[in-house]
Parts: structure tokens; sequence; C-alpha cells
């Protein structure tokens, strides 16, 4: 039978206050992943909050205006990132790095962005037909600043063609535009047909 506090070791009733306060001050703490959530909501919010409209409209009117704007390119990113698609604006900009890039360190450079990117089964292989990719490859042997040109346009068709015209469709675009998506819409009418069905059956039962 227990017989109560008074008969346990002066030390064990240290110990146990010790837990307890230790226990107490873990549960006051904030997690950090919450913690870490919040900002992140936070950021992309005063990023939605302060992007012109006027800049978004002109994202609307080509992907060229898109690709231009170092703010379009960070949403556009941020919606291929949504598709697992990021790779492609990755390797663009690898290539635009890379022009820059000083003829001494241009081989190992060249050679990192291949493998990276271009060669069959890279950690971020991006869509290349065989005929590119294997010209990219022998542009290795002689590194210049035009090695990822041809690589870096098909992308850049792709993206274009492809990504784009859902990034124009997208809540995202829609959202800094100010544009009430369509399917927000549909889903609403879609809410309100299905409950005026439910009142008519409640009604004729």
């Amino acid at each position: 039978m227990c017989k109560g506090l008074a008969t346990l070791p002066a030390t064990c009733l240290k110990s146990a206050k010790d837990i307890k306060h230790k226990i107490g001050f873990l549960l006051q703490k904030p997690e950090p992943q919450a913690a870490e959530q919040k900002q992140v909501k936070e950021k992309a919010s005063r990023a939605k909050r302060n992007t012109p409209a006027v800049g978004v409209e002109k994202w609307k009117e080509s992907f060229n205006n898109l690709m231009n704007s170092d703010d379009g390119r960070l949403i556009f990113t941020s919606f291929l990132r949504s598709e697992y698609s990021e790779e492609n604006m990755e390797f663009w900009n690898a290539c635009q790095e890379y022009k820059k890039t000083s003829p001494a360190k241009m081989a190992a450079r060249a050679k990192l962005i291949y493998h990276q990117y271009v060669k069959t089964d890279s950690l971020n292989q991006v869509n290349l037909d065989s005929v590119t990719r294997e010209e990219t490859r022998q542009n290795l042997e002689s590194p210049n600043p035009s090695c990822f040109d041809e690589a870096q346009r098909k992308i850049y068709i792709l993206m274009e063609k492809d990504s784009y015209r859902r990034f124009l469709n997208s809540k995202l675009i829609q959202d800094l535009s100010g544009t009430p998506s369509a399917v927000t819409h549909w889903k609403k009418g879609k809410k309100t047909s299905c409950a005026e069905n439910r009142q008519a059956m409640t009604a004729g039962a």
C-alpha cells in the first residue's frame, strides 16, 4: 500500500519536482515546426499583397513578360513546384548563370549542370529529346557560354506551351490578379444545386 509522500526520501521528492518543472516548461514552449509554418505563411501573404496588379497583367500577356520579371519567375516557380516540375525552371536559371561563369570555371560548372539536369536518370532530369541530350553532352568536350543554349531553348518552349497555359488558369494567378476562379463559381453552383435538390426532396417527403 502507498504510505504517502512523507515516507519517500528527500532526493526522490526533489527529482519529482524537477521533472514537473521541465514538463511545464516544455508545454509552454511553442513547437518549432508550427512557428516555422506560420512564418512561411506570413511571408507568402506579404508577397501576394506586394505583387503589383499591373505586373500580373503583363505576365498574363506573354510568357516572355513573365520570364523577364524576377517576381514573375518566383511566382511561376512556386506553381511549377506544385506540379512537381520545378526542375525546368531550375535548369533554365542554371543555364543563365552558367553564361556568366568565368572561363577557368566553365568546364566544371558545365559538367555539374549536365549531370544534375541533362544526363539520363540524373537527379533532376529535364524532359529533352535524345538528340538534344547527346548534342549537349558533346558540347561539354569544348565548354563555352553557348553549351546549353539548345537544351535551354527546348525547356523554355516546353514551359511556355505546357506549364504556362495551366499557370494562366491556376488559382494562384487568379488570386494574384483578383480574378475570381471559374472553378470556384462552378463548385458553388454545384453546391447550390445540391442544396436545392435536398430541399425539394425534403419538401416532397
